[in-house]
């Protein structure tokens, strides 16, 4: 199935909305360290992982420590599982705006 180019744009601008409400973008930014790792090094080290997306979605959800060194995530289990999934694959593609 393909998504119309301002489709795609509208999900990319709701997954960066979510990220924005959701308290990601206290600890990331894009394209650098912040607390945590840049979403494009987030993307590069899991571009060829199987089950990256479902991995990563679980770690949104549960937080986790070790993967980017000792500063834990928190979890953030308030976010349902299709949040947790759009934020996860939002950050896969490298967190384009639009």
């Amino acid at each position: 199935m393909l998504i119309s180019a301002p489709a795609f744009a509208q999900s990319n601008q709701a997954a960066a909305t979510l990220a924005n409400q959701s308290g990601c973008m206290v600890c990331h930014k894009v394209d650098e360290k912040l607390v945590g790792p840049g979403f494009r090094d987030v993307a590069e080290k899991y571009k060829d992982q199987a089950g990256a997306a479902e991995k990563l979605a679980q770690k949104i959800k549960k937080g986790g420590v070790g993967s980017w060194g000792r500063i834990p995530m928190p979890p953030h289990p308030q976010l349902s599982d299709e949040s947790a999934n759009v934020l996860a694959a939002w950050v896969l593609k490298g967190a384009p705006p639009q």
